[in-house]
């Protein structure tokens, strides 16, 4: 039997899905990650329910399949899974008829076991990959703590729940064994990671043994929080070669006044200060953050302000949303009094100027040579990263063919051009 599993929103739901899909592997069905396929006897969606774009799209995606199974395709059944579910279950019932059976979040041993399905409970026992085999997504823990205004997650993923050291290890050399050579190390916030377990912040220490005892090539860290933020998981990521310089922490904003409403923990000034203490103690980082734009309060003053930091912190790489209320989240009681035209003036001014600022960046690197790991091959070009670049939502290298390029693999690459997005190279 046929099973394609569709999935979307972020990399926490890809390694969700990855190890639904070992489970069912070893259990004898033929598993893949196609949206575009259609010949399949059981489709399951991964649903993200973060946002209302991202509702859209998990709804979207749910209704295209209903509709193929309307056509009287092959598919017999549709099983919906995730954030979505988790929050709008009984709504989505009523909604879509045609979906055959939900399920939330921590519900994958009733999903495996519903199609006969062998079931572990120990996360590294079982994984299909969808990435690339040179990199995988490796999640450390589930749920979160923080409390942050207009985020749903700890409503639909429940507390923080860490993941013993010593699983995640195992985990990280098997698929290290695989042929993976990029570790990205993914949670709802990974700074918090082991205070549940062992009473303290672990990242640190968790980093030194993944440097030390994976065989990976490159980790990266993703997922970080300003807060407390633990000084021993700097010395990691200045200390040891195979932790890439690239750190990846969500700001949301600068104003401390907005900070404060939205429950950061830190205000504008802990921000600059640990900014400067990225780039003093790890010399290149590469930091990529997000912000929010049209959050409740954000009158011209405080996005004002928000423009001048963006072009302060020259961030290598930036994100930006536009503020989106969530029921039941503490901000929703604001309301949204900044209309969707305003937010979007904002989210594309700050863009235009973080394009200036990726270009500069870029153009700096014109002349030199990076290890680069090779992604793919598109036309006549193979298409890399430098470490400062995580998959699909950073940069990359486009390299002319050379006989010594292969994807999956590492190569010398000089740098010869640079735009807002991309560098062009050459093999050295």
């Amino acid at each position: 039997m046929k099973i394609n599993i569709i999935t979307l929103g972020c990399s926490k739901n890809i390694a969700d899905s990855e190890h639904i899909a070992g489970h069912l592997k070893k259990s004898g069905f033929q598993v893949y990650f196609d949206r575009n396929r259609k010949d399949c006897d059981i489709i399951i969606v991964n649903t993200c329910g973060f946002i209302g774009d991202a509702k859209e799209e998990s709804i979207l995606a749910l209704l295209e399949q209903v509709e193929i199974k309307r056509r009287g395709r092959k598919q017999r059944k549709i099983i919906a899974i995730g954030c979505l579910i988790e929050r709008y279950r009984e709504e989505l019932k009523k909604e879509i008829p045609e979906i055959d059976a939900f399920y939330g979040v921590h519900q994958w041993g009733e999903l495996v076991k519903s199609l006969k399905a062998e079931y572990h409970d120990r996360l590294e026992a079982e994984r299909l990959q969808s990435t690339p085999k040179h990199y995988a997504y490796l999640k450390i823990s589930e749920g979160c703590n923080r409390s942050c205004s207009y985020c749903a997650i700890p409503l639909i993923r429940g507390k923080h729940i860490s993941r013993p050291i010593d699983d995640i290890v195992s985990e990280a050399k098997q698929m290290v064994s695989n042929g993976v050579k990029e570790l990205i190390v993914i949670a709802q916030d990974t700074t918090y990671y082991g205070i549940d377990l062992y009473g303290k912040r672990k990242l640190g220490e968790l980093l030194e043994r993944l440097a030390n005892e994976s065989g990976a090539e490159w980790i990266r860290l993703h997922y970080t929080y300003p807060t407390s933020f633990p000084e021993d998981a700097i010395e990691a990521i200045a200390k040891h070669d195979n932790i890439c310089k690239y750190i990846d922490i969500p700001l949301q904003h600068i104003n401390s006044n907005i900070l404060s409403s939205m429950n950061r923990g830190i205000d504008r000034n802990g921000t600059l200060e640990l900014l400067k203490k990225f780039r003093e103690r790890i010399p290149d980082v590469s930091i990529r953050t997000t912000l929010i734009v049209g959050y409740p309060g954000e009158g011209k003053p405080e996005y004002e302000e928000l423009k001048a930091f963006v072009r302060e912190a020259r961030f290598n790489r930036l994100g930006i949303f536009a503020y989106s209320p969530e029921e039941n989240t503490s901000a929703y009681s604001l309301g949204d009094p900044v209309n969707d035209d305003e937010k979007e003036r904002r989210l594309s001014e700050l863009m235009q100027i973080q394009e200036n600022i990726s270009l500069e960046y870029n153009e700096q690197r014109i002349g030199k040579v990076y290890k680069t790991i090779i992604d793919r091959k598109e036309g006549d070009y193979f298409v890399g990263r430098t470490e400062f670049d995580s998959p699909d939502v950073d940069d990359e290298v486009l390299i002319r063919q050379h006989p010594s390029l292969r994807i999956g693999h590492f190569a010398n690459v000089i740098i010869t051009e640079a735009y807002e997005h991309d560098l062009i190279g050459e093999v050295k």
